[in-house]
């Protein structure tokens, strides 16, 4: 049976079910077949594009419908030419079918629009606690239904759900940092916060990634935490909850700057330990710490300045520094680093010398030795060619610099001359011999006429430095 009105309210009520039903009723199939496809591609783009905007579009286009129904429906019943057949049906028909199809319409957007209110209260409710696994199940609810009901709400829940899963790689990497100790890992997680939090409401959702991160300072590594709190710090100032991390760093930087230090000086990375005491001190002078990180950087530097190969002079003796943690130089034996001419130094006793500066209230720099002034002068004749040679024995001359380490301050610098024996009753040298007998125009004839006093008396001559 085919209907046909001219009712202008049963054609509006009929348009109101957005797929022409008014028009249809009213025998305009090609305007029906016509509103029907627009109101398909006005919906698919409202849930493509998920703005306010398209929906208004929507209902503007949903209201035309209706009134141009209501007025083409009377302009229709104004014509005298009688209705094709079948007849019209009864007044009451045109009504059941505009009124239903208007009303089941209406009904299933109204019970959609509930659904999808629901499941966008239900991300809100996990997102406003923080918990995005609760986001991520409340948003897995939502199908198409409700994306046609509420298309900017359910496309909300959406990119609550992307920036779920972008902090959950976050949290990945954030972990890596806190494992490798490297700063630049911090750089792109940061970035993510930052972006995450461009969006109103995030906060929360933000503070438990960021949280976890910052509980996991200190870690085991104190290098790897001063690195990380040294970006943490050297950032622009942030705001909630990001700020949150100033506070961390005021709480886990001191201890980490201060054991990093001291491992590097287990390390013998004297000029790195210098650097980590050195910013301890400056950057939290208040910290019960700073006092042995000041100590900390003068025992580096002095351990630097101290450094090199065996047995030569280092650069301390040329560029001082103190330490103030060192033993004041005073009364009684004062242990002493020697550094040249190991010769002689080295045969000092063990209870004088150290190679501690922690030790040592002395640096002692010895230069090479010199002859001194003559004790006497004796005979001796060659056991082969029966000649007498004269020789002088001197005295050993030493020039020595002793610098206090406590304060750098010179407090010798003079020339030690080591006595000994002389004239012992032999003494030993090489003779050469050309062919049949003695070459006087060979090196090496006779003993040298000028030598060091036998038994040297190192000790005596180097007490009055050490033992006051």
């Amino acid at each position: 049976m085919t209907f046909r009105t001219r009712d202008p309210l049963a054609v509006a009520v009929g348009n109101a079910s957005l797929f022409g039903i008014g028009y249809f009723l009213l025998g305009r199939r090609r305007l029906g077949a016509a509103t029907v496809a627009v109101s398909l591609v006005l919906v698919a783009y409202a849930v493509a594009v998920a703005r306010t905007w398209a929906e208004i579009v929507v209902l503007v286009w949903w209201a035309a419908p209706i009134t141009h129904g209501w007025f083409q429906a009377g302009r229709d019943a104004q014509r005298p030419e009688p209705l094709p057949k079948p007849e019209p049906a009864p007044r009451k028909a045109s009504w059941f079918i505009a009124a239903g199809s208007a009303a089941v319409v209406l009904v299933v957007f109204g019970v959609l629009r509930f659904d999808a209110v629901r499941a966008g209260g239900d991300v809100a409710d996990a997102r406003a606690a923080g918990d995005c696994a609760g986001v991520l199940r409340a948003q897995d609810g939502v199908w198409l239904g409700d994306r046609v009901a509420d298309a900017p709400l359910s496309a909300s829940g959406d990119a609550v759900v992307r920036d779920c899963h972008r902090l959950q790689a976050t949290a990945t990497a954030l972990d890596n940092a806190l494992a490798s100790g490297d700063s630049s890992d911090l750089q792109r997680p940061f970035r993510t916060f930052a972006s995450v939090l461009s969006r109103p409401g995030n906060e929360r959702i933000v503070a438990p990634v960021l949280d976890g991160f910052l509980n996991g300072l200190p870690t085991e590594d104190p290098c790897g935490t001063a690195a990380l709190t040294d970006w943490l710090r050297d950032r622009k100032p942030a705001t909630p909850p990001l700020n949150r991390s100033a506070d961390t760093v005021r709480r886990t930087a001191p201890a980490a700057l201060l054991s990093c230090a001291d491992d590097q000086m287990d390390d013998e990375n004297w000029t790195a330990a210098k650097t980590r005491y050195q910013q301890l001190a400056d950057t939290y002078p208040d910290d019960d710490r700073a006092e042995k990180a000041k100590d900390g950087a003068e025992l580096a530097n002095v351990s630097g300045l101290l450094d090199g190969p065996a047995g030569d002079k280092p650069a301390y003796c040329s560029h001082p520094a103190k330490y103030g943690g060192a033993p004041k130089y005073g009364k009684g034996t004062n242990k002493a680093m020697f550094f040249g001419n190991t010769e002689y130094t080295g045969k000092l006793p063990k209870s004088w010398r150290t190679g501690d500066p922690e030790d040592a209230a002395l640096i002692v720099c010895a230069d090479d030795d010199e002859r001194g002034s003559t004790v006497q002068g004796c005979p001796y004749t060659g056991r082969q060619d029966g000649k007498t040679y004269f020789v002088n024995f001197h005295k050993i001359n030493i020039k020595v610099r002793a610098y206090e380490l406590r304060t750098a301050k010179k407090v010798a610098d003079r020339t030690i001359e080591i006595s000994g024996t002389a004239c012992p009753p032999t003494i030993h040298w090489t003779e050469y011999h050309g062919f049949g007998g003695t070459s006087p125009g060979l090196g090496g004839l006779g003993p040298d006429p000028d030598q060091y006093v036998r038994s040297p008396d190192v000790d005596g001559a180097f007490h009055s430095l050490v033992i006051r």
